[in-house]
């Protein structure tokens, strides 16, 4: 998944996508266990594709944090 794509998922989306990115990433490290799995290059691509999106999810909620309006002692 290209990192543009990922940009314009909202974090619920992007969340879920990552979830769904993991449960992929098992199921490819047991068939590498097993022998049975076809593509090795297969499982660095999706551990970049979650690294990926655990960056974007940052940067969003960053940006999200920043546009909050920050409390200080002044401020009640």
């Amino acid at each position: 998944m290209k990192t543009s794509e990922m940009r314009a998922l909202s974090i619920d989306e992007l969340k879920q996508k990552e979830m769904d990115f993991r449960k992929e990433l098992f199921g490819l490290r047991f068939q590498l266990s097993k022998g049975e799995l076809e593509n090795n290059m297969r499982v660095n691509a999706v551990r970049k594709d979650i690294a990926k999106m655990l960056t974007v999810i940052t940067e969003k909620e960053r940006a999200v944090a920043a546009a909050a309006p920050k409390r200080g002692k002044g401020n009640a």
